[in-house]
């Protein structure tokens, strides 16, 4: 018998999701880890300054790079997606100089709410590190430019999956089985489109199978989310975005402006209840 992988009825789970204009609080942050809200979206959150800097950076980075791993894009950084822990840890290693120079003598505003999450975590005995191997360790975000075509420059995904299927030799494979939060940074945004959607589904193991993204998470057809009621994220340069990447999410597509879609993306979680690992 054939498999109708649109005809698995997604179930729907309700969104919360803060939005205000001012910096982010590590209190906020420790509440979608913990579950208790799905996300926030921080406007104004750092300066056009540096926004404008990190831009320039990126779009002349010697370590710029097109995705070829099924998902359109433009990157500087590593990707743990679809990776065994020996590649991405060497690719996170030979990208670190590329990552540094993207903030070259700026405040680096990711390195900035690390610190004070790490800082703050402490108190409550737990540690917040980035994950490391024999091989390397991972470095503080990547940064890229999604290009897709259609009607989403990224397509609806959820960023368990990649994670659950990481393999024994990543430690971070052991978040999957908590909250993935999903940190953008955005310094630079298309006038329109680039939106963040999120959808209200939180898909399972079998709702995975029933759309044959076990492994990746990627991508969820939009007839399967037709039904399942969404949040559009209005981003703007200097903004931030963080949710639960255990929520289909996705990037609407983008006009044609002069301006790149740029985010600063890493992931994190709680590897016990003890640690948080933190990677790209």
């Amino acid at each position: 018998m054939t498999t109708n992988k649109v005809s698995h009825t997604p179930a729907v789970s309700p969104l919360s999701i803060r939005e205000r204009v001012g910096s982010i609080r590590t209190t906020e942050i420790i509440s979608v880890l913990k579950g208790e809200i799905t996300g926030l979206h921080i406007k104004n959150a750092f300066s056009n300054e540096v926004a404008e800097e990190i831009t320039q950076n990126f779009s002349r980075s010697p370590g710029l790079k097109e995705r070829k791993d099924g998902v359109p894009g433009q990157y500087v950084g590593a990707s743990h997606y679809r990776k065994d822990a020996i590649s991405y840890f060497s690719d996170s290693e030979d990208a670190r100089p590329f990552i540094d120079m993207l903030f070259g003598d700026l405040v680096d505003p990711v390195r900035g709410i690390f610190c004070a999450l790490k800082r703050d975590l402490q108190h409550q005995g737990i540690e917040l590190r980035l994950a490391q191997s024999e091989h390397g360790q991972a470095n503080i975000c990547r940064a890229i430019s999604w290009c897709g075509s259609g009607p989403y420059a990224l397509a609806p995904h959820d960023d368990v999956a990649q994670v659950l299927c990481a393999g024994s030799d990543f430690e971070l494979s052991a978040v999957a089985k908590n909250t993935v939060g999903a940190l953008n940074f955005y310094p630079s945004m298309t006038k329109e489109g680039g939106d963040l959607r999120v959808w209200s589904h939180k898909p399972t193991p079998a709702d995975r199978e029933a759309q044959g993204v076990e492994t990746t998470g990627y991508p969820y057809s939009t007839t399967y989310l037709e039904a399942v009621p969404y949040q559009d994220l209005r981003l703007r340069g200097g903004d931030i975005a963080l949710i639960d990447g255990g929520f289909i999410h996705g990037v609407t597509s983008k006009s044609n402006g002069e301006k790149p879609r740029l985010v600063l993306n890493s992931f994190f979680g709680f590897a016990r209840p003890d640690l948080v690992l933190w990677w790209t």
